[in-house]
């Protein structure tokens, strides 16, 4: 008996579901084996669900269960994008995931004069608990897992979903779903941050141990590549700046007295599937070695739920093109099958239309179709690492894992990643990659369908979703109606104790938070309260 079928007869055959054979049918009734040894394996792939966890977190991955259908929606007010939530649920969604408008994700009110033009632009407006609770109305949040996209604000979000499970009779520690919560690369790439990165980090960090300690099966953290990915980064940069992320958090925490091995499971990755199809395979492979390697080496970690690295994936935006935009499916297509070859967790599918507004709710369905038609018809979740053993999937991996460690090792010389993203590292060097890709577009050199080759004079454009411009106005009575309704002493005496624990930092400020929402307590009012004592984070000059 091989070493392989060994682990079919053990771990393997262990891990999954009773009603479930070891071997899995292909359509001509073909019965091959999930997972096969690797010939010359030196040890560093191992087996799924083992260290490094090359080769998958667990051991049986979608033989078990499939990855998590998320779509990320969110546009104009709460009810719209309730309305949109459940009509993906109804189709097959299994979890949600909620974009914020601009003036929520940097903590400002509808009604404050620079939310003007962008309120419900491109995510929900959500100001008050009233707005959280009307977002999720008729949603069983002890059945449904929500994902959060929110990270200068994270705290305030937070605490709006514990107060409103509590409002609905629901401990917080039922709560399951994942929070963005990654500030590092807000001023890296993404831009919507509030704070200087120091009290940044410490929200962050107030974030991760109150969860610990509350809301045990949420993960309070999703560090994130995808962002630095649509700003122009390679597959290596990607992987190196986000776990250089990750390591900083890890160090947040443990400086706070957290031990490694009893909160380091919850953190959650996100990254981005690109178009260079087997080099984002062998990018989310890396990943999981580079990462269990990391934490074991630098913390000590001994626990394989604080080595295993899980992660979300969106399809990649910055690919999609306005220009004949049904060619978008096939692009979404193959990035998302190259995220389910390369073992993510949960996955969000781009629609084709996203390159000229917000989906329509006909995309947005398309793109849920193109996820469940890969779990359900493809076949490609019957193997455990399909393409693992393949010798040039095995070689990229190794050679994006030795770029993304070389790049790591510049960020350690720096002092690490705060120290790093404050001298404008990681920006710049983000900033030459995106003008390197420009400039191999327009010399034609990297050819990009409908762009730059097969090109088409003449392109009917797709319906469109509009956000009512009037939306505005009608936010700003709906926070002004919400004002004048709460007990405003009790408002303000919680907003009060927010601002008097600001500078302590031995306060986690969550608890605080909870008890200032649940006083009626406005997104912006409570960050314009910790830019008080926080101060306004200005942007670095990289040039």
């Amino acid at each position: 008996m091989t070493d392989a079928q060994e682990w079919l007869e053990g771990p393997f055959r262990a891990a999954l579901p009773k009603d479930q054979p070891l071997r899995a049918k292909t359509l001509s009734g073909l019965e091959p084996d999930p997972l096969y040894d690797v010939p010359g394996d030196d040890g560093a792939l191992g087996y799924p669900g083992a260290f490094p966890f090359t080769r998958g977190p667990y051991p049986t991955m979608y033989r078990g269960r499939p990855w998590t259908m998320r779509q990320y929606s969110g546009f104009s007010t709460a009810e719209e994008t309730n309305a949109r939530f459940r009509f993906l649920l109804e189709r097959g969604q299994s979890g949600l995931s909620v974009a914020f408008d601009l003036p929520t994700q940097m903590g400002y009110d509808p009604d404050a004069p620079v939310a003007e033009g962008e309120v419900g632009k491109v995510g929900v407006s959500i100001a008050t608990l009233g707005d959280l609770e009307t977002l999720l109305a008729g949603i069983p949040l002890s059945d449904v897992s929500i994902s959060m996209t929110i990270n200068s604000t994270a705290p305030v979000l937070l605490a709006f979903l514990v107060a409103a499970a509590k409002r609905q009779g629901l401990a917080p520690s039922a709560l399951r779903g994942t929070l963005q919560n990654d500030l590092l690369k807000e001023y890296i790439a993404r831009g919507t941050y509030r704070f200087p990165p120091e009290p940044s980090l410490r929200l962050v960090t107030d974030v991760i141990e109150y969860c610990h300690a509350h809301v045990p099966r949420f993960n309070p953290i999703s560090i994130s590549g995808y962002h630095m990915r649509e700003a122009g980064c390679t597959a290596p940069q990607e992987l190196a700046f986000t776990l250089s992320n990750g390591l900083q958090y890890v160090q947040c925490a443990v400086e706070r007295g957290l031990d490694v091995d009893d909160f380091a499971g919850r953190l959650s990755f996100f990254f981005n599937a690109h178009n260079d199809f087997l080099e984002e395979v062998a990018k989310f492979r890396a990943a999981r070695r580079m990462w269990a390697r990391l934490v074991k080496e630098r913390f000590g970690a001994t626990r394989d739920e604080a080595m295993r690295l899980r992660f979300h994936t969106q399809t990649a935006g910055s690919t999609l093109t306005s220009q004949q935009p049904d060619v978008n499916v096939v692009r979404v297509t193959l990035q998302a099958l190259a995220a389910v070859l390369g073992g993510t967790q949960s996955l969000h599918t781009n629609s084709r239309d996203e390159a000229l507004g917000l989906p329509t709710e006909a995309a947005a369905l398309l793109a849920l179709r193109t996820q469940q038609v890969i779990a359900e018809e493809s076949g490609v979740t019957h193997a455990v690492d399909p393409l693992g053993g393949a010798p040039y999937v095995e070689a990229l991996t190794d050679a994006v894992e030795a770029a993304a460690l070389d790049l790591i090792a510049e960020i350690d010389a720096r002092g690490g990643a705060l120290r790093a993203v404050e001298q404008g590292f990681q920006q710049k060097e983000i900033h030459r990659a995106a003008y390197e890709h420009q400039r191999l577009v327009e010399k034609g050199l990297r050819r990009i369908v409908g762009v730059n080759c097969y090109t088409l004079e003449d392109q009917e454009a797709p319906p469109l979703l509009r956000v009512d411009d009037a939306l505005a106005k009608r936010r700003a009575d709906e926070i002004a109606a919400w004002r004048a309704a709460r007990d405003a002493r009790a408002c303000d005496a919680a907003l009060d104790a927010v601002a008097e624990a600001a500078p302590d930092l031995s306060r986690n400020l969550m608890p605080l938070l909870v008890d200032a929402v649940e006083a009626g307590a406005s997104v912006g009012e409570i960050c314009t309260r910790l830019e008080a004592v926080f101060g306004k984070h200005r942007a670095v000059n990289v040039f």
